[in-house]
C-alpha cells in the first residue's frame, strides 16, 4: 500500500524537536525507529500530516551508567545496541536476552526501547522486565520535563500517560539491591514471535531466604501488570519447588488475559503459572539472566 503524503522534519536539538512538536500538535507523530509507524502509515492506520523525526537527537542513543542514578537508556537505544551493550551485560543480562527476543535482527537493527515503551502493547517485550527493576522515564516537552515510574506510564493497551507534544527521553534503571532478575516468554515460533504470554521477575534472595520479588506479566491483560500477591507470598520465605509453584499459581490467578487467535484467555493463565514459576527458579538460580 502508499504512503499517505506528509512533510517530513529532522531538528537537530531536543529543544527544537519539543518546539516544532508544540507547534504542530496533533497534526505530528513522532518518528524514532520507524518499524511501528511506517507499518501503520502504509496499512493506512495511521495518517498523520507532519512526521517529526528524533535522528538527530545522538543524545537519546546512550546506554551508560550515572553515579547516584544508575544505568540509564536512551530512548533512541535500538533493540541491538541493548543486546550488544556491555555494560547491560555485565549488570542486567536480562535485559539483553529480552532485547534478543524481539523480532527479525533487521528489525532489532530499528526498533527502539522508546518505541517499545510508548506504543503501549500489552506483549511488548521490554516494558515488563524494565518494571521488575524498577525502572523510571524522564518526559520531555516544549513546557518542561517530568518523571514517572514505567509502571504508571500505561493505562491500557495502547493507552500510556504521554502527553501530546511529550518526548520520551531515557529510562533509568536504579541501583537496587535485586539479586537476581529475567524475562521470559511463550512464543507461536522458536524466535522473534510476540509473546503469548510473557514473565518477568526481580527477586531479593538472603541465602535460602526470599527477602523480596517483582513479578511482571506480559499478554496477561490489557495492559502489562504487576503480580503482587504472587509477590507478597514470597516475602521472607525460605525457597522451595512448592513455595515457587504457588507463587506460580496465583500470579495466574491474578492476571486477565483474553482470548485471541494466538491462544486463547486460559492457555495464558496456564503459560503464566508455568512461567512464573520458571522464571523465579532462573533468577534465584542464576541471577541476572
Amino acid at each position: 500500500m502508499y504512503m499517505p503524503d506528509f512533510e517530513y522534519h529532522a531538528p537537530g536539538t531536543m529543544a527544537e524537536a519539543c518546539k516544532l512538536l508544540a507547534e504542530l500538535g496533533g497534526k505530528a507523530v513522532i518518528l524514532a525507529g520507524g518499524t511501528d509507524v511506517l507499518h501503520k502509515m502504509k496499512q493506512g492506520k495511521m495518517t498523520p500530516e507532519h512526521l517529526v523525526s528524533l535522528k538527530n537527537l545522538d543524545e537519546l542513543r546512550s546506554i551508560r551508567y550515572e553515579a547516584g542514578r544508575g544505568v540509564v537508556i536512551g530512548s533512541l537505544a535500538t533493540h541491538n545496541n541493548l543486546y550488544t551493550s556491555e555494560l547491560l551485560q555485565n549488570k542486567y543480562l536480562s535485559i539483553p536476552m529480552a532485547a534478543h527476543s524481539m523480532a527479525s535482527n533487521q528489525i532489532r537493527n530499528m526498533g527502539t526501547v522508546g518505541g517499545n515503551i510508548v506504543n503501549g502493547v500489552p506483549s511488548a517485550d521490554l516494558p515488563p522486565i524494565l518494571i521488575a527493576l524498577n525502572s523510571t522515564i524522564r518526559l520531555v516537552s516544549a513546557s518542561g520535563e517530568r518523571s514517572m515510574a514505567l509502571e504508571e506510564f500505561f493505562h491500557g493497551s495502547a493507552q500510556t500517560a504521554i502527553a501530546p507534544g511529550e518526548i520520551l527521553a531515557d529510562i533509568t534503571i536504579p541501583d537496587q539491591a535485586a539479586t537476581g532478575s529475567t524475562y521470559m516468554k511463550f512464543g507461536l515460533r522458536r524466535s522473534g514471535a510476540l509473546a503469548v504470554a510473557g514473565v518477568a521477575v526481580t527477586v531479593i534472595i538472603d541465602g535460602d531466604i526470599v527477602r523480596g520479588a517483582r513479578i511482571v506479566l506480559s499478554s496477561a491483560a490489557p495492559t502489562v501488570m504487576r503480580a503482587r500477591d504472587a509477590e507478597e507470598s514470597l516475602k521472607n520465605k525460605k525457597v522451595s519447588e512448592k513455595l515457587l509453584a504457588d507463587a506460580g499459581a496465583m500470579a495466574a490467578a491474578s492476571s486477565r488475559p483474553r482470548d485471541s487467535i494466538r491462544g486463547s484467555a486460559e492457555y495464558r493463565r496456564n503459560l503464566v503459572e508455568v512461567l512464573t514459576k520458571r522464571a523465579l527458579d532462573r533468577a534465584i538460580t542464576k541471577g541476572h539472566s
